[in-house]
Protein backbone atom coordinates (compact mmCIF):
# COMPACT_ATOMS: atom_id res chain seq x y z
CA UNK A 1 0.00 0.00 0.00
CA UNK A 2 1.39 3.49 -0.68
CA UNK A 3 1.88 5.71 1.85
CA UNK A 4 -0.55 8.82 2.60
CA UNK A 5 0.33 11.58 -0.62
CA UNK A 6 2.05 8.87 -3.35
CA UNK A 7 0.19 8.13 -7.02
CA UNK A 8 -0.48 4.88 -7.62
CA UNK A 9 0.30 4.56 -11.32
CA UNK A 10 -0.26 1.43 -13.29
CA UNK A 11 0.45 2.05 -17.67
CA UNK A 12 -2.52 0.57 -19.80
CA UNK A 13 -1.25 1.34 -22.81
CA UNK A 14 1.62 3.14 -24.72
CA UNK A 15 1.47 4.95 -28.11
CA UNK A 16 5.50 4.41 -28.62
CA UNK A 17 4.31 5.33 -32.29
CA UNK A 18 3.30 9.13 -32.01
CA UNK A 19 7.59 9.37 -30.61
CA UNK A 20 8.46 8.15 -33.86
CA UNK A 21 6.22 10.13 -36.02
CA UNK A 22 5.71 13.36 -34.55
CA UNK A 23 7.35 16.11 -32.10
CA UNK A 24 5.75 15.90 -28.69
CA UNK A 25 5.84 19.38 -26.24
CA UNK A 26 2.86 19.78 -23.46
CA UNK A 27 2.49 16.93 -21.63
CA UNK A 28 -0.95 17.21 -20.95
CA UNK A 29 -3.12 14.83 -18.02
CA UNK A 30 -6.88 14.44 -18.91
CA UNK A 31 -9.42 12.38 -17.20
CA UNK A 32 -11.79 10.29 -19.63
CA UNK A 33 -15.56 10.01 -19.15
CA UNK A 34 -15.70 6.50 -20.13
CA UNK A 35 -18.59 2.97 -19.28
CA UNK A 36 -18.30 0.71 -17.50
CA UNK A 37 -17.42 -2.22 -19.98
CA UNK A 38 -14.53 0.22 -21.14
CA UNK A 39 -13.19 0.43 -17.81
CA UNK A 40 -12.68 -3.16 -17.00
CA UNK A 41 -11.68 -3.34 -20.52
CA UNK A 42 -9.05 -1.13 -19.74
CA UNK A 43 -7.98 -2.58 -16.46
CA UNK A 44 -7.36 -5.47 -18.61
CA UNK A 45 -5.29 -3.84 -20.70
CA UNK A 46 -7.19 -3.61 -23.95
CA UNK A 47 -6.84 -0.34 -24.99
CA UNK A 48 -4.96 0.75 -28.51
CA UNK A 49 -3.66 3.93 -29.08
CA UNK A 50 -2.42 3.55 -32.64
CA UNK A 51 -4.90 5.71 -34.85
CA UNK A 52 -6.15 7.55 -31.98
CA UNK A 53 -5.91 11.05 -31.56
CA UNK A 54 -7.55 14.33 -29.63
CA UNK A 55 -9.80 17.71 -30.90
CA UNK A 56 -11.79 20.45 -29.21
CA UNK A 57 -15.16 20.25 -30.78
CA UNK A 58 -17.65 23.32 -29.75
CA UNK A 59 -15.58 23.70 -26.52
CA UNK A 60 -15.20 20.32 -25.57
CA UNK A 61 -12.18 18.24 -26.02
CA UNK A 62 -12.82 14.30 -27.32
CA UNK A 63 -10.44 11.25 -27.65
CA UNK A 64 -10.93 10.00 -31.30
CA UNK A 65 -10.11 6.33 -32.60
CA UNK A 66 -8.57 5.02 -29.38
CA UNK A 67 -9.42 1.35 -29.78
CA UNK A 68 -11.29 -0.19 -26.20
CA UNK A 69 -11.80 -3.63 -27.11
CA UNK A 70 -15.23 -5.01 -25.66
CA UNK A 71 -15.47 -6.51 -22.23
CA UNK A 72 -14.90 -10.18 -22.47
CA UNK A 73 -17.77 -10.60 -19.85
CA UNK A 74 -19.91 -8.01 -21.17
CA UNK A 75 -23.38 -8.34 -22.12
CA UNK A 76 -25.94 -6.71 -25.40
CA UNK A 77 -25.01 -3.41 -23.36
CA UNK A 78 -21.29 -4.08 -24.04
CA UNK A 79 -19.27 -0.33 -25.48
CA UNK A 80 -18.82 0.49 -28.95
CA UNK A 81 -14.80 -0.32 -29.66
CA UNK A 82 -13.81 2.87 -31.48
CA UNK A 83 -16.81 5.80 -30.30
CA UNK A 84 -15.57 9.21 -29.48
CA UNK A 85 -14.48 9.40 -25.45
CA UNK A 86 -14.79 12.88 -23.63
CA UNK A 87 -11.60 14.19 -21.74
CA UNK A 88 -12.51 15.58 -18.37
CA UNK A 89 -10.09 18.76 -18.92
CA UNK A 90 -10.16 22.32 -17.04
CA UNK A 91 -12.07 25.25 -19.49
CA UNK A 92 -9.13 27.06 -19.14
CA UNK A 93 -6.79 24.11 -20.26
CA UNK A 94 -8.88 23.17 -23.32
CA UNK A 95 -8.90 27.06 -24.87
CA UNK A 96 -5.28 26.84 -25.10
CA UNK A 97 -5.40 23.91 -26.61
CA UNK A 98 -8.04 24.87 -29.05
CA UNK A 99 -5.74 27.82 -29.94
CA UNK A 100 -2.41 26.03 -30.17
CA UNK A 101 -4.31 23.44 -32.63
CA UNK A 102 -5.50 26.04 -34.48
CA UNK A 103 -1.95 26.73 -35.55
CA UNK A 104 -0.52 25.47 -38.33
CA UNK A 105 0.69 21.69 -38.16
CA UNK A 106 -0.12 21.00 -34.56
CA UNK A 107 -2.43 18.20 -33.35
CA UNK A 108 -3.23 16.72 -29.94
CA UNK A 109 -1.59 13.11 -29.69
CA UNK A 110 -2.44 10.71 -26.90
CA UNK A 111 0.73 9.21 -25.75
CA UNK A 112 -0.34 7.06 -22.77
CA UNK A 113 -2.96 5.26 -20.93
CA UNK A 114 -3.14 4.72 -17.24
CA UNK A 115 -4.39 3.84 -13.76
CA UNK A 116 -3.94 6.99 -11.41
CA UNK A 117 -5.54 6.13 -7.98
CA UNK A 118 -7.98 3.76 -9.86
CA UNK A 119 -9.07 6.33 -12.39
CA UNK A 120 -8.38 5.86 -15.75
CA UNK A 121 -6.22 8.99 -17.33
CA UNK A 122 -4.88 9.39 -20.46
CA UNK A 123 -1.41 12.09 -20.98
CA UNK A 124 -1.85 13.93 -24.57
CA UNK A 125 0.73 15.85 -26.37
CA UNK A 126 0.56 18.93 -28.38
CA UNK A 127 2.27 17.11 -31.67
CA UNK A 128 3.88 18.53 -34.81
CA UNK A 129 4.44 16.09 -37.46
CA UNK A 130 8.25 14.95 -39.02
CA UNK A 131 9.06 14.96 -41.97
CA UNK A 132 10.02 11.51 -43.49
CA UNK A 133 13.78 12.57 -43.41
CA UNK A 134 13.80 13.89 -39.70
CA UNK A 135 12.24 9.86 -38.56
CA UNK A 136 15.34 8.52 -40.80
CA UNK A 137 17.85 10.95 -39.58
CA UNK A 138 16.80 9.70 -35.83
CA UNK A 139 16.56 6.07 -36.66
CA UNK A 140 20.21 6.92 -37.85
CA UNK A 141 21.23 8.71 -34.51
CA UNK A 142 19.87 5.55 -32.74
CA UNK A 143 21.67 3.31 -34.37
CA UNK A 144 24.88 5.05 -34.34
CA UNK A 145 24.23 5.17 -30.24
CA UNK A 146 23.62 1.43 -29.86
CA UNK A 147 26.98 0.97 -32.18
CA UNK A 148 28.61 3.26 -29.77
CA UNK A 149 27.41 1.07 -26.72
CA UNK A 150 28.44 -2.08 -27.89
CA UNK A 151 32.19 -0.83 -28.88
CA UNK A 152 32.52 0.31 -25.27
CA UNK A 153 31.20 -2.91 -24.01
CA UNK A 154 33.40 -5.20 -26.66
CA UNK A 155 36.42 -2.99 -25.04
CA UNK A 156 35.39 -3.70 -21.56
CA UNK A 157 35.38 -7.14 -22.43
CA UNK A 158 38.51 -7.11 -23.88
CA UNK A 159 40.53 -5.29 -21.34
CA UNK A 160 38.75 -7.05 -18.49
CA UNK A 161 39.63 -10.50 -20.31
CA UNK A 162 43.70 -9.67 -21.15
Amino acid sequence: MAATGEKQFKILADNRQARHNYYLSDFLEAGLALTGTEVKSARGGKVQLVDAYAEIVQGEAWLVNAHFSPYSHGNRANHAELRKRKLLLHRGEIEKLGAKTRERGFTLVPTKVYLKDGLVKVEIALAKGKQHHDKREAIKQRENEAEAKAAVARSRRKFQDG
